[in-house]
């Protein structure tokens, strides 16, 4: 239409080509002819009405029916026990690329060519992910992590070179907070490339402290002493049990390994709690605990005859 108007100026001939070179009705000659022009615009209605009609019939239940099949996928992914985040992304993703199918639908009712317009979306479509690379691996890392869940928000992971509390699973990236309270935004890709550590994954942990006493010491009374304290210790789990045996006989010390479980909440409190009672009865029952030093001799050199 927009091609035929912009030729009405032109004389009756160039119009007529140009409207039987693109398919259209020819416009009267006379366009002064009110007949002419009014029977010209009857018969271009009942030629195209029709389409136009089915274009628009087509535009009207398609996005119809793409609100009725987004909302059955994200509900079904929900039911799923999908990600929230993770379904909604879905959700949309497909809804989008069902509107796109709908608009190309109808503009082919109006007899439109709808090849090179496909062709010029396929060639798009390859030009912007060539472009956005590092963002397209971002966002399939987090559909990944979305939906095999090696964590969740409120765990304590290590994870893209960095450790803290997962606050958000986002699509392109993942915020966390350190123990000292700074927020941490670490791209997805990062992440999935790398080990992953969820502390929070299981419900217990154990808690690895090592002991090193003097040689001069004896081994059964500090053993003793640690068994006596992991056994006062209500946090401490008692299965599994707890381990306290001879770790390794090092250069300066007797190294002495326990390692009691508790539950993973507890883990830090009791882990600072061992450690300064440890230190506390070794003193008050003689156990020392050996540190580096080193013995400087002095030789005095006489006179040079």
């Amino acid at each position: 239409m927009l091609r035929l108007l912009s030729t009405l100026l032109q004389d009756p001939p160039a119009v007529e080509a140009e409207a039987g070179s693109a398919g259209l009705l020819p416009p009267p000659e006379d366009l002064t002819d009110v007949n002419a022009v009014m029977d010209w615009l009857i018969e271009f209605s009942k030629t195209y009405g029709p389409k136009v009609v089915g274009a628009l019939l087509t535009l009207i239940i398609g996005l119809f029916l793409v609100g009725w099949v987004t909302r059955g996928v994200r509900g079904g992914l929900v039911k799923a026990r999908v990600d929230k985040t993770l379904a909604s992304f879905l959700a949309n993703l497909a809804r989008m690329g069902m509107i796109v199918m709908v608009f190309i639908s109808a503009i082919s009712k109006l007899g439109v060519e709808t090849n090179s317009f496909i062709a010029v979306l396929a060639a798009s479509g390859l030009a912007i992910g060539f472009a956005m690379q590092d963002s397209l691996g971002n966002l399939a890392s987090g559909v990944m992590l979305m939906f095999f869940q090696p964590f969740k928000t409120g765990d304590f992971v290590e994870a893209g070179g960095t450790s803290g509390v997962v606050e958000e699973i986002m699509v392109f990236s993942t915020r966390m907070r350190t123990p000292d309270n700074k927020r941490i935004i670490v791209p997805n890709g990062q992440i999935t490339g790398g080990n992953i550590i969820n502390y929070s994954a299981n419900n217990t942990r154990r808690v690895d402290l090592t002991f090193g006493i003097s040689y001069g010491d004896s081994m059964k009374k500090a053993k003793g002493i640690l068994e006596r304290l992991v056994k006062e210790d209500e946090r401490v789990l008692k299965d599994p049990a707890p381990a306290i045996v001879i770790g390794a006989l090092a250069d300066s010390s007797v190294n002495i390994l326990c390692r009691p479980w508790v539950k993973t909440a507890d883990y830090w409190a009791v882990y600072w709690d061992l450690l300064e009672k440890a230190k506390e009865a070794f003193d008050a029952e003689g156990v020392s605990i050996p540190f580096p030093q080193r013995d400087v001799h002095l030789h005095k050199v006489g006179d040079a005859a």
